[in-house]
């Protein structure tokens, strides 16, 4: 099992877990495995979100990637699907994001993507694992490489995610809530010359307001600012711009499940949506589901996490999948989670139809859902998924309800967590069941102390 590595590249404090070692360690580590290729060369595409720690960890990166003489390209603030993009497009060996996602200010993250822009696969992690973890010191410091600043690079990903939604949104009034992050960078240039209203909140970074009560996991501001303002649609993105939820016009939430929907029938009118099929993860809402039963499609179920969803989708060729979160990925635009490609797609589709957000969401009905997020140790995750009783518990419990509803139980890949998450025919029923489920697992996880 992997130590360092998550479902979504490395994550933890920073100068805590996240230390300026460690960093400079997965720099290390990284630059051994390219110089060891000497068919390839050995430049790597850096980018953050607006953390404050943004700047120590890639000092520390590009100190140990430096010394295996390693060119490190510095592009500043970008979302996470710009260096995919670049890393491919622009012809770098490897590409790394700083960033924690929706994560407070406190923590910071890395995700590491190889030449063709895709996050790097077990196989490479648990290798590099190894090298940083091991006692051996990997090099002696020395170097000749250099460290350079590539301000402007970020135009050739907003040029070329416009291009592939091609939008007219004249005549809609939106409003756009940056999260204090990656966002606060691209999305005036990206969504401002397509002829819409444009209103920007959170939009002010400082390096400690990423994330905080604004963007994809706090919608209440821009609810609020939707129906006080007679709003069309707000959109939302976390701090690396990967996610995107949204508003209608009602002030009801549109999450990435209802996202996917409007998406899903939008590709099958075109004929692009391979295999008629959308994938989604064992958390989608049974709605989602249900939706495509009515709409002829099917859903492909995937463990939790952008990289299990993006595996299935290049394993089967199938062209849409994402999470109820609200990071979706277009496999035929790019290959990883785009917030800002989504609000195009979905604003165009808004603009495409003259249809209301609410009525083009109406085609999915969302089950009633509550999750409850129990604190855990990385010593209680493990023992819960080697817990026969508890799991054969839930297992019981799911069959009783007959598919009228169901239980999902997981430990967080990012998070100290272990996520409960219940659905059934009423919010008073899901509530019900979700207290005595995580009362269970408490109870269960006292011995693992």
């Amino acid at each position: 099992m992997k130590k360092l590595f998550g479902t979504d590249g490395i994550r933890g404090i920073a100068y805590d877990f996240l230390t300026p070692e460690l960093c400079r360690k997965v720099g290390e580590a990284l630059g051994y495995i390219l110089s060891a290729d000497k068919k390839k060369g050995n430049t790597v595409l850096i980018g953050k979100d607006t953390r404050e720690s943004g700047d120590m960890v890639i000092d520390a990166i590009a100190d140990g990637l430096t010394a295996f003489g390693c060119e490190v390209h510095l592009i500043g603030v970008v979302p996470t699907s710009a260096i995919s993009f670049l890393t491919k497009s622009c012809g770098y060996n490897a590409g790394i994001m700083i960033s924690a996602s929706h994560n407070p200010y406190e923590y910071n993250g890395i995700k590491i993507f190889n030449s063709e822009g895709f996050k790097l696969d077990d196989a490479l992690e648990e290798s590099m694992e190894e090298l940083i973890l091991g006692s051996e010191i990997l090099s002696t410091g020395a170097t000749l490489a250099t460290v350079k600043h590539i301000d402007a690079a970020a135009d050739g990903y907003i040029n070329y995610i416009t291009k592939c939604a091609g939008a007219d949104l004249s005549g809609m009034k939106i409003v756009f809530d940056c999260a204090n992050g990656s966002a606060s960078r691209t999305a005036r240039a990206i969504f401002d010359p397509l002829g819409a209203e444009c209103v920007f909140l959170s939009c002010s970074p400082d390096g400690k307001n990423i994330n905080l009560d604004c963007g994809s996991t706090h919608m209440e501001s821009l609810r609020k600012f939707v129906l006080e303002n007679k709003f069309d649609v707000g959109i939302a993105f976390d701090g690396d711009a990967d996610r995107c939820l949204a508003v209608d016009e009602r002030g009801e939430l549109i999450d990435g499940d209802m996202i996917m929907a409007i998406l899903g029938i939008m590709l099958k009118e075109r004929g692009d949506l391979s295999g008629n099929t959308i994938v989604a993860t064992v958390m989608s809402n049974l709605g989602l589901f249900k939706f495509a039963d009515d709409y002829g499609l099917s859903v492909s179920k995937t463990a939790v996490g952008d990289r299990y969803v993006l595996e299935e989708l290049v394993r089967e060729g199938f062209a849409l999948g994402g999470e109820q979160s609200g990071h979706i990925i277009m496999r035929d635009i790019l290959n990883t989670g785009d917030g800002q490609l989504t609000a195009l797609l979905l604003l165009s589709r808004m603009a495409e139809t003259k249809k209301p957000l609410s009525k083009l969401a109406s085609i999915m009905k969302k089950y009633p859902q509550t999750i409850k997020n129990l604190h855990a140790t990385a010593e209680q995750k493990t023992a819960f998924k080697a817990d026969i009783d508890l799991n054969l518990y839930i297992s019981d419990y799911n069959d009783r309800l007959c598919g009228s509803g169901r239980i999902l139980v997981r430990p967080s890949g990012t998070e100290p967590l272990i996520r409960v998450m219940v659905e059934a025919e009423s919010e008073e029923r899901t509530e019900t069941i979700c207290n005595e489920v995580a009362n269970a697992i408490t109870e269960a996880m006292k011995k693992y102390n």
